[in-house]
């Protein structure tokens, strides 16, 4: 049995949590230790998100202020 059977994974096609690597991996996210955290996964992955677009839109100014002043 691997770590992932004994831990907790959010399904995206049923919303719902469930306990071990029941449904294909496709259709689950995590693992989490707690079930609250696996319910919590959707509010997770926005936070996630965001912060991903925020530090890429940052380099990307980074990236185009280091061109224009000829760095």
């Amino acid at each position: 049995m691997s770590d992932g059977d004994e831990k907790y994974w959010y399904n995206l096609s049923t919303g719902e949590v469930e306990f071990g690597m029941l449904s294909a991996a496709v259709d689950r996210v995590g693992p989490f230790d707690t079930e609250a955290d696996a319910a919590r996964a959707p509010e997770t992955l926005k936070e996630r998100s965001r912060a991903w677009a925020e530090e890429d839109a940052a380099d990307d100014a980074w990236s185009s202020s280091s061109l224009e002043s000829g760095e």
